[in-house]
């Protein structure tokens, strides 16, 4: 019967391997339960305000790092448990006895997996000796993802980042209600300057989903709080009386709605209309929406 606790184990082991694999190297980026532990630590934070807000992302981050340590953690010392002691050799001095096998096999997995190599404990059962340095290596890929995880996340934010800072741009010189009056070749650069970012934005997002629950408590570097004027910006650009600007309007509002229905399939689940996914947006990220600004 003890060899159904390896069997969990390795089944534990897999699922955890799976997750990381899921949001770190799968296209999509979707980890499931991972994805669980993001949205209950941005669920708990937001609760606690501004400040627990700015911290839900990096903390959620690190949740999801601990999540998948601990499945690693746990799902190895299952496997060794049916082994402990008699599977291994203690350094002179240590008295197996008088420890309890699940703290010992907890103990062991722990080490093995940290790649510490205290040397007190040494496995001298054949299928063990084969199996520890795969925990090991489990153990250092789980740093190397962390660290690469944490690299695809931030330069994604400053990407998100610099589109809100350019929507704030052109809302505080007045971009749209001025539009009619600028030359045709200068909006309609603009306007595709913007479309390229608005682009970029969802595939950050598809990418990076965790980029979603990092809030931003400088309004003008928060894309929710901004894409009232995007919206603003298309509006103004599909009046115009130049075809090109018209064009560009329209395909910014094609931008806009894949991005709306984009966050209303992955992360809203309500709004019947983009203007409604954005004033959802913006309000799960604590910021109003603003209509006709």
């Amino acid at each position: 019967m003890l060899w159904l606790l390896s069997a969990l184990g390795a089944l534990v082991i897999l699922i955890g391997l799976i997750e990381v694999f899921h949001t770190l190297l799968h296209p999509s980026g979707r980890g499931r339960l991972s994805r669980l532990c993001v949205i209950a630590v941005w669920k708990t934070m937001r609760l606690l305000g501004d400040r627990g807000a700015s911290l839900a992302g990096p903390l959620a981050m690190v949740a999801v790092i601990l999540f998948w340590a601990a499945m690693q953690w746990i799902g190895w010392a299952l496997v060794f448990y049916p082994h402990v002691p008699e599977g291994f050799s203690y350094s002179p001095g240590i008295d197996p006895s008088l420890y309890n096998n699940t703290a010992e096999s907890l103990y062991i997995s722990a080490v093995t997996l940290t790649t510490l190599g205290y040397g007190d404990v040494i496995a001298t059962d054949p299928l063990i000796r084969f199996l520890s340095p795969l925990e090991a290596l489990t153990g250092f890929a789980l740093l190397t993802a962390a660290v690469s995880w944490f690299m695809q996340i931030y330069p994604a934010l400053g990407r998100r980042r610099a589109v809100a800072v350019r929507l704030a741009l052109l809302q505080h010189a007045d971009y749209a209600a001025k539009l009619q009056d600028l030359d045709p070749s200068t909006v309609t650069n603009t306007l595709e300057a913007l479309i390229a970012d608005l682009a970029q934005v969802r595939v950050d997002l598809t990418q990076t989903a965790e980029s979603y629950y990092f809030w931003e408590s400088n309004e003008e570097l928060s894309l929710p709080a901004l894409l009232s004027y995007a919206v603003d910006l298309s509006e103004s650009a599909q009046r115009s009386r130049e075809l090109t600007i018209r064009v560009s309007g329209g395909l910014l509002e094609d931008a806009l709605l894949s991005l709306g229905d984009f966050l209303r399939e992955e992360f809203l689940h309500d709004g019947d209309t983009t203007e409604n996914v954005f004033r959802e947006y913006a309000s799960d990220h604590r910021y109003p929406y603003r209509e006709g600004s």
